[in-house]
């Protein structure tokens, strides 16, 4: 999290199963089976074997650790790739879409690290959420493109995120649908950072939390940014998924960032969340999520 001061179809068998009510799913037992091989659900046993090791030194670890756990994933080392621009380092992963299509979803959380602690919280829940999203929707056949991103140097100020969406053209913005962000979960229930979301994909995550019989709220995050204002800089509809309790700035940053310090339940909450809405986005229509206002301006 940086600090200013410093979906696949929607068919009988896939979306149904992703906003399947976790009271119906053994979170604690094997992932649960799928009414289609294309689709597979982590369990919460899983997310949190994840947190076994965190790179908690060099963010050049933690680069390597991201590509090593897409890997772990289902992906092939040839599809990951590391984008070295504008001084940034950023981890990709791009499972194609409909044949012909130039829609594309981004699903981004940052890897890198402030200098005190081992960043377990800030950001590789983030990590773990997003690769664990991947592996879930890796085999099934989607209408729209996903872009995995773990960004680089976002505790500086947006840096990765920043310089990946200065490279998109202005004629081009309009095939990015959506971003969904993933920041910082694991210290309270998943919820929406207001200040870095636009309202229309907030409306979705309630829609579909309350679908999944989830805790769902949001609210600001006083001092805080994260990697989707750079996409909603752009007017490329944004959001982040957080799971901050009122303490995070005692945590976060600090040498208190530990895996100590984790509710696996938090980030489980948010993988599936997160995952659910790229399967509602990937169905909808690809303008559906831009801003009232911005339609009427090209009226």
């Amino acid at each position: 999290m940086y600090q200013r001061k410093i979906a696949l179809f929607r068919t009988l068998f896939y979306l149904p199963l992703l906003l399947l009510p976790l009271s119906a799913l053994a979170q604690e037992a094997a992932p649960a089976p799928a009414a289609s091989s294309s689709i597979r659900i982590s369990s919460l046993d899983e997310i949190k074997s994840e947190f076994d090791t965190v790179p908690c030194k060099k963010n050049s670890e933690r680069r390597d650790a991201v590509k090593a756990l897409f890997e772990k994933m289902g992906a092939r080392p040839e599809e990951i790739t590391i984008e070295k621009r504008g001084g940034v380092e950023n981890v990709i992963l791009r499972k194609p879409g409909a044949e012909n299509t130039n829609e594309k979803i981004v699903i981004g959380a940052h890897y890198d690290k402030a200098g005190d602690g081992c960043g377990a919280v800030d950001n590789w829940t983030g990590i773990v959420a997003i690769a664990n999203i991947y592996r879930t929707l890796k085999d099934a056949p989607m209408k729209k493109t996903l872009i995995f991103v773990a960004f680089g140097r976002e505790e500086e100020g947006l840096i990765g995120s920043g310089e990946m969406v200065r490279r998109i053209k202005k004629e081009q913005a309009s095939e990015y649908c959506a971003m969904i962000n993933v920041d910082s979960l694991g210290l309270a229930m998943p919820w929406v950072a207001d200040n870095m979301s636009v309202k229309t994909l907030e409306a979705l995550a309630a829609e579909v939390a309350k679908e999944m019989q989830i805790p769902y709220s949001h609210g600001p995050v006083n001092g805080g940014d994260s990697d989707s204002t750079s996409f909603n800089k752009k007017k490329i509809p944004a959001m982040t998924i957080v799971g901050m309790s009122n303490d995070w700035p005692k945590i976060l940053h600090t040498r208190n960032d530990q895996v100590a310090r984790i509710n696996f339940n938090s980030v489980y909450l948010g993988y599936r969340l997160a995952a659910a809405m790229v399967a509602r986005i990937d169905n909808a229509d690809c303008q559906a999520f831009r801003e009232v206002k911005e339609k009427k301006d090209k009226k």
